[in-house]
């Protein structure tokens, strides 16, 4: 549902302005799923024409849309913004405001948002780039914060060749995934995540990543700078 009248986007502005912000923990929207000394990330799930309270972002962070989105932000102050995300799409927004977010459609908004808690200046050889893998391909989108965002899909039994990871990783599942990470000198380990569940992995990893599931998998990675030497 939109409104348009001019009216109405007025009273939408001073009430958010009359609305004590809250800290992104106390929102009811937002769920904290995980954290440690780089990240915080938070859950979140917004009704179909539903709305959050007026809260606040301290740090930079990552979203990252489940489903489709059609929503408003309102920052006080300034006009309300709309945007739209189709599922598995990331944004970033740089920390240091408060806002309320306004779900326009008839479907709840399901999304991820990753509070980056350390942010950097890192520069990465690759920052922009496709790999087509056997059954799959890893889209590198771009570098926020010295962080690198991609996204990999798999089909049914492909394949992530041997690799080894120089730096710690975050993985957000987008859709149900169930993989097979086999690590050198271990047993293969299943990794099961439901759609926006997250698992941490720490730098020097060296294996193989199957999909063993019989869908299709989307999951994004958001890698960490590695450690200074």
């Amino acid at each position: 549902m939109k409104f348009s009248a001019v009216p109405f986007v007025l009273l939408l502005s001073a009430a958010s302005i009359a609305q004590a912000p809250v800290e992104i923990t106390s929102e009811p929207s937002h769920h904290l799923e995980f954290q440690n000394e780089f990240v915080r990330v938070f859950k979140v799930e917004i009704p179909a024409h539903g709305a959050t309270l007026l809260h606040r972002h301290t740090h930079d962070y990552f979203v990252f849309a489940l489903a489709p989105a059609n929503a408003i932000s309102e920052v006080p102050g300034k006009p309300p913004a709309p945007f739209k995300m189709a599922a598995g799409e990331v944004g970033f927004a740089p920390g240091n405001f408060v806002h309320i977010v306004r779900n326009q459609a008839d479907a709840p908004f399901p999304n991820v948002d990753v509070e980056i808690l350390k942010p950097t200046s890192y520069k990465w050889d690759e920052e922009r780039g496709v790999s087509v893998l056997e059954g799959g391909t890893h889209e590198i989108f771009f570098v926020k914060d010295g962080i690198r965002a991609g996204e990999t899909d798999l089909q049914p039994h492909a394949m992530i060749p041997k690799h080894t990871h120089h730096s710690p990783h975050l993985v957000i599942a987008i859709t149900d995934i169930d993989l097979e990470n086999a690590s050198e000198g271990q047993p293969p380990k299943h990794v099961r995540l439901k759609s926006g569940e997250v698992a941490w992995a720490e730098a020097g990893i060296t294996h193989t990543v199957m999909n063993v599931g019989h869908e299709t998998v989307k999951f994004i990675s958001l890698e960490f700078p590695p450690a200074a030497k």
